[in-house]
C-alpha cells in the first residue's frame, strides 16, 4: 500500500509542475505537440527512475560512509547529466524526428529541477531503495502527465481565435495556471480517504 500511496502522491498530490512547480522549463517549452510532450515525459520518467536508484546508492553506499554528504547536491548532479547523455544518444540513434522535436529541452533534462528535486526528496523523506525508485517513477509520470495535458489544451487553442495579445506563451501560462488550480482539489486527505 505504500507504493500505491507514493504513486498517488507524486502523480496528482504532489505533482512537480502543477503543485511543486519545478520543471516549467519544458512543461512550456515541449508542450506544443502531444508527441514530443509524450517523448519528453519519457525520457524525463526513465532519467528521474534510473537517478533515484543511483543517488540513492552514491549517498547511502559512498556519501554517508565516508561523511561528504555535503556533496549530495553535487554528486547528484553528476549521475543525472551522465543518464540524460545516455538517453540523449539512444533518442537521437532510434528516433530522429523526435531528437529535432525536443530540440534544446533534451539536453535541459541535466538542470531540470524536478529531476534534483525527485533525488533530494528521495533521500530526505527517508526512502529505502525501492520506494526511490517508485517515487521517481511516479513522479515522472506525474510531470508526462502534465505535459500531455498541456499539449492537448495547447493543440485544441491552435484551432480557436484567441486574441492576439493572448497567444502563444500568455495562454499557455493561463491554461497552467487553472490546470494547477485542478489539481490542487487532490490533497492528502483524498489519499487517506483511498488507502484507509
Amino acid at each position: 500500500m505504500v507504493y500505491v500511496g507514493l504513486f498517488i502522491t507524486y502523480i496528482f498530490i504532489n505533482n512537480f509542475i502543477l503543485t511543486q512547480f519545478l520543471g516549467l522549463c519544458p512543461f512550456i517549452g515541449v508542450s506544443k505537440n502531444s508527441e514530443s510532450a509524450i517523448g519528453m515525459g519519457m525520457a524525463v520518467t526513465f532519467v528521474m527512475g534510473i537517478a533515484s536508484i543511483i543517488t540513492y546508492l552514491v549517498y547511502t553506499f559512498m556519501l554517508v560512509p565516508l561523511n561528504l554528504t555535503y556533496l549530495q547536491t553535487l554528486s547528484f548532479i553528476l549521475v543525472i547529466a551522465a543518464l540524460v547523455q545516455f538517453v540523449e544518444m539512444v533518442i537521437q540513434k532510434n528516433s530522429p524526428s523526435l531528437y529535432q522535436a525536443l530540440g534544446i529541452f533534451l539536453p535541459l533534462i541535466t538542470t531540470n529541477c524536478a529531476v534534483l528535486g525527485i533525488a533530494l526528496i528521495n533521500i530526505t523523506s527517508g526512502y529505502n531503495l525501492m520506494q526511490s525508485f517508485v517515487a521517481g517513477i511516479a513522479a515522472g509520470l506525474g510531470f508526462t502527465l502534465a505535459l500531455v495535458l498541456m499539449s492537448n489544451i495547447r493543440e485544441r487553442l491552435d484551432l480557436h481565435p484567441v486574441r492576439k495579445a493572448f497567444r502563444g506563451v500568455p495562454i499557455a501560462f493561463i491554461s497552467g495556471g487553472l490546470m494547477a488550480l485542478a489539481f490542487m482539489a487532490f490533497d492528502k486527505s483524498l489519499l487517506t480517504n483511498l488507502l484507509g
